[in-house]
């Protein structure tokens, strides 16, 4: 997708909804908007709906928030879901032969052998 071609509004909602959906587990989303929206809301020339992609609004609810753009809080958000998937699947590899039966029920393939 170009986003040259896009106006400035669909840019706006596409950035939101692609901020919204990477809590639907979906982290991947986060990542394709950090790349997509790092340029519009922070390189390209000034525009009136870019406040709204970088946040300038101040956030009343949670003011320790209120620098974070939703470009920043989906690059917050993948890298806290890269961490926390690092840490699982360390944990899972070193782990699971001494869970015994759980272990292997939470295994999609049984390795032969322990490590």
């Amino acid at each position: 997708m170009n986003l040259e071609r896009v106006s400035n509004e669909e840019k706006l909602n596409l950035c939101r909804k692609y901020y919204l959906g990477g809590f639907a587990f979906l982290p991947f989303l986060w990542l394709v908007n950090i790349f997509w929206f790092f340029r519009e809301a922070f390189i390209v020339p000034a525009y009136t709906e870019q406040s709204q992609i970088k946040g300038c609004e101040w956030r009343t609810t949670f003011p320790f928030l209120f620098p974070l753009t939703d470009v920043w809080r989906s690059a917050v958000g993948f890298f806290l879901w890269v961490i926390v998937l690092s840490t699982w699947i360390t944990i899972f590899q070193i782990y699971r032969p001494r869970w015994g039966a759980l272990g292997d029920y939470l295994s999609f393939t049984i390795p032969l052998g322990t490590p």
